[in-house]
């Protein structure tokens, strides 16, 4: 295929995923399930029979909203997502505030105690749909912790560049760093 794409083999999918530049020195394969249903539903499935057992989902606003919903509609359980921004219906919304490869800058996430008091002392099971640096993924364990919840796993589909080599995540498959 075309050098601007990269090809990624994921549970039982293939896509040609678009490089873009995030700096002068480095490129990502744009990891998109936005309106890919065929591609989310194989994730999420994929993902749930790696995972363990959990009571609640939370997921970062908003690529992985569709990834969280299907894992949530397969399993039953609840899906909680942390918010970019604070909404009127939140109540005493927590902060966490991070710098992400993909936003190239600083962002802050949100859950407010009408969700995140269900997770006091639950099993959480926090699902992106891509770790690289893993600030995103630090962003939602520091909110869940807020609130007292136990987390038993953080996944995404696909871990990106170094973070493939963590061992405390779970992901389907590595997409590389592309140099120039």
């Amino acid at each position: 295929m075309n050098d601007g794409y990269y090809t990624l083999k994921i549970a039982g999918v293939e896509r040609q995923l678009k490089k873009f530049a995030v700096s002068d020195s480095l490129d990502i394969a744009a990891f998109i399930l936005f309106g890919d249903v065929e591609l989310t539903e194989a994730c999420a499935k994929a993902l749930l029979e790696k995972c363990p057992d959990f009571d609640y989902i939370v997921t970062p606003e908003a690529k992985s909203i569709p990834l969280a919903y299907e894992m949530s509609r397969l399993s039953g359980k609840k899906y909680i997502v942390a918010r970019k921004g604070v909404k009127v219906y939140m109540d005493n919304p927590v902060a966490y505030t991070v710098t992400s490869i993909t936003t190239q800058k600083e962002q802050t996430i949100y859950l407010g105690h009408e969700d995140g008091d269900l997770l006091k002392d639950k099993k959480v099971l926090i699902v992106d749909d891509v770790i690289s640096t893993g600030e995103s993924l630090k962003s939602v364990i520091g909110l869940v912790e807020e609130f007292g919840a136990n987390i038993v796993a953080c996944c995404a589909p696909v871990a990106e560049g170094d973070a493939a080599d963590r061992d405390d995540i779970i992901y389907l498959e590595r997409i590389p760093l592309f140099f120039k």
